[in-house]
């Protein structure tokens, strides 16, 4: 009888207390987590269909954006360029070959921002690139040969200049240029700018064997390496500005490391890789690859190279396919190019300049008042950028209700399904009702996009800056968060 009486009291009293909300929940599980008391959070979920915020935190403060910066970023390319922009890469000649098949002169690989120059798939497939990085020059060097050059007296030039040479934005850290990640941003990009080093050790006492992929001599490679027994440890260095690298360390046998590098010129890195498959296809150079850039004081009309003689064409995917790919992978070179091509588009200047003016037209269109942000790139790798989670959640809105809203939700990568989600939300119920963006950089982690809960669609950042703790515990507590909102 006094269990029964206890059971009806414990019912009733949960009846009484008043339903957890959202706010509180979060509220609590940040009170209960010990890394997120040293931590700077700010927080805001709105609700799009009644616009009404649910829950907000430090939502008008500046964070770190990290690349959720890539946000601003594909939605302006998204809004001004189109999703069926495409980018053009041709190879040009002064003259036309005579019949002996020469050409007298240089030969040009004029860049025009296209990313997708590499192995890469389009549309978007989940994991890693598997096809041949330089097929696209290939494809450009067997035009060439179509056209009839068997010979040519003069140099292979990769012209960028359909860009301003600018490689490294303001905020960018001086290793970050050594690294995948950091590619210098160039309007004529082979391969994302990146080439691969495997190291394989095969006989103590000896140096590894060194490959690099694409298979190009463009790295002069100092190799300190030594195969030993207990193995350990190998480390990469290159001076800002050079070509030669130093690798030091040690290697058991038997024992591969890799390495995935920034190339330090693209334009004269495609110019050999153009002059290589031109020579695979029998043709003859008498002159060396060489670049062609273009500085800031430096007018560009594409008018000025109307008398060309075009050798071969590329053209490359929708813009929309691109897009996500930066979206869903993070690619940090192609959101930069993008940001680029819409100053290029927009205000007849191919420069982080003019991309990043026609962004703040933009985001007055949007509501967003340039008092909410700050960016000194499209990639969100500037340690530089500033932006308050309520700019964030403005411009998600904005962008739900744009003609383009199918495509741009579906830019996002899906909770433990694809893209830099692939690995979080595991086994939530809700996983593949949340698309968003990350961002990850140094004591800054960032999530942000949208959930559909039982309330209906919400639009939500959540930024953590100034933190000690690892990165990955702060992802799960980001993590924990969000499925609160998507409940």
């Amino acid at each position: 009888m006094r269990a029964r009486w206890a059971i009806a009291w414990l019912v009733a009293a949960t009846l009484a207390a008043p339903a957890q909300t959202p706010a509180s929940r979060i509220e609590a599980l940040l009170a209960a987590s010990a890394i997120s008391q040293r931590a700077f959070w700010g927080i805001q979920a709105l609700n799009l269909e009644r616009n009404e915020i649910l829950y907000e935190r430090n939502a008008r403060q500046f964070f770190l954006p990290a690349s959720t910066t890539k946000l601003f970023t594909t939605a302006l390319a998204l809004m001004r360029l189109g999703p069926d922009y495409r980018f053009h890469t041709r190879v040009e000649a002064d003259r036309t070959p005579d019949p002996e098949g020469r050409i007298l002169g240089d030969v040009y690989l004029v860049g025009g921002g296209d990313p997708t120059l590499s192995g890469r798939a389009y549309p978007y497939v989940k994991g890693p690139k598997t096809g041949d990085p330089l097929e696209p020059i290939a494809e450009l060097a067997q035009q060439v040969v179509a056209a009839g050059v068997r010979r040519i007296e003069g140099d292979i030039v990769g012209d960028d200049t359909a860009y301003v040479w600018e490689p490294y934005p303001d905020g960018w850290a001086l290793d970050d240029a050594l690294w995948e990640y950091g590619a210098p941003v160039s309007a004529l990009t082979v391969n994302d700018n990146v080439v691969s080093l495997r190291l394989e050790g095969r006989r103590e006492g000896e140096a590894p064997a060194v490959t690099p992929s694409p298979p190009l001599d463009y790295y002069v490679i100092d190799n300190r390496v030594r195969v030993t027994r207990q193995g350990g440890t190998v480390r990469v260095e290159r001076l800002p500005g050079s070509r030669h690298l130093r690798l030091w360390g040690a290697l058991s046998p038997g024992q591969t490391r890799d390495f995935s590098l920034a190339i330090q010129d693209p334009a004269l890195y495609a110019a050999q890789a153009l002059a290589d498959a031109l020579r695979r296809r029998g043709v003859v150079i008498t002159g060396r690859a060489a670049a062609r850039h273009r500085f800031a004081n430096e007018s560009y009309t594409v008018e000025s190279r109307e008398a060309d003689v075009v050798l071969a064409r590329r053209t490359s995917p929708p813009l929309v396919e691109i897009l996500t790919v930066i979206d869903k992978v993070s690619q940090n070179l192609h959101a930069e190019l993008v940001l680029r091509e819409v100053g290029r588009v927009c205000r007849n200047q191919g420069s982080r300049e003019a991309g990043l003016e026609e962004l703040g037209a933009f985001l007055a269109e949007a509501g967003i008042p340039r008092t909410e942000y700050r960016f000194l790139d499209g990639s969100g790798l500037s340690r530089q950028n500033l932006v308050t989670p309520a700019a964030v959640v403005r411009l998600l809105s904005y962008m739900r209700r744009s003609p383009h809203r199918e495509a741009w939700i579906a830019l996002l990568p899906i909770g433990a399904e694809d893209g830099t989600l692939s690995g979080r939300f595991s086994g939530a119920p809700r996983a593949a009702r949340i698309r968003a963006k990350t961002g990850t950089l140094a004591r800054a982690s960032a999530l942000a996009g949208y959930a559909e809960s039982s309330q209906g669609a919400l639009a939500f950042a959540v930024f953590a800056n100034n933190y000690l703790a690892p990165a990955s515990e702060m992802r799960s507590l980001i993590d924990k968060i969000v499925l609160v909102l998507a409940e």
